[in-house]
């Protein structure tokens, strides 16, 4: 999906996702003492830079869907917290070599190349000792699991997320991991997720 299909998503006024963050995000990062600045790519709506914001991070939200941004900007004021939205384009985007101490990737989702791409961008942007930290769709999710993009195009391992990160951060964990989904029917299915959480060289 484009820009504007996500706009488009996003101009309702209900959240098309809780505002609630990734459990798997609270889970890694609950324990990081908060220590300067965090970038969250793919930021969305805003869940999860903005339960960063509470936590005492200074966070830009980067997306590129100006209308989900106007929404993270909304939740980070009626949170009563900071938030510094940019609006751009992942695959174009490249920030200044160490700027951050943290940086998210939740279920961003591009083919490969890009993904390639955005990777080490991400990974170089974060400062020695920082974080990262990706979850994403899993690419056993669409035979395995259950939702999520169907295209095996956009789908990745959480290896080979690794593979990528490896020539700038030490991996600390790196697998698939599961995630209860709640059923039209009323039951729980199961969604398989990629997970990577590394600590810049």
């Amino acid at each position: 999906m484009d820009a504007a299909s996500w706009d488009e998503r996003y101009r309702g006024g209900e959240l098309v996702w809780k505002a609630e963050p990734n459990r798997f995000v609270t889970e890694e990062l609950a324990g990081l003492k908060p220590s300067g600045r965090a970038v969250d790519l793919a930021a969305g709506e805003g869940r999860n830079a903005v339960w960063l914001a509470e936590r005492g991070w200074e966070v830009d939200a980067v997306d590129f869907s100006a209308v989900a941004l106007e929404k993270a900007e909304r939740l980070a004021a009626d949170r009563g917290v900071g938030l510094r939205t940019v609006h751009a384009d992942l695959t174009l985007w490249a920030p200044a070599e160490a700027t951050y101490d943290l940086a998210l990737i939740a279920y961003l989702h591009l083919p490969w190349p890009d993904m390639a791409r955005v990777l080490p961008r991400a990974a170089a942007a974060v400062r020695s000792g920082g974080t990262l930290l990706l979850v994403g769709h899993d690419a056993a999710n669409p035979e395995r699991g259950y939702g999520g993009p169907q295209d095996p195009r956009v789908l990745y391992t959480a290896e080979q997320v690794a593979d990528l990160w490896r020539p700038y951060a030490d991996i600390l964990r790196a697998e698939t991991v599961t995630r209860p989904v709640a059923h039209a029917e009323g039951d729980n299915r199961t969604a398989l997720d990629a997970l990577v959480h590394a600590v810049r060289r």
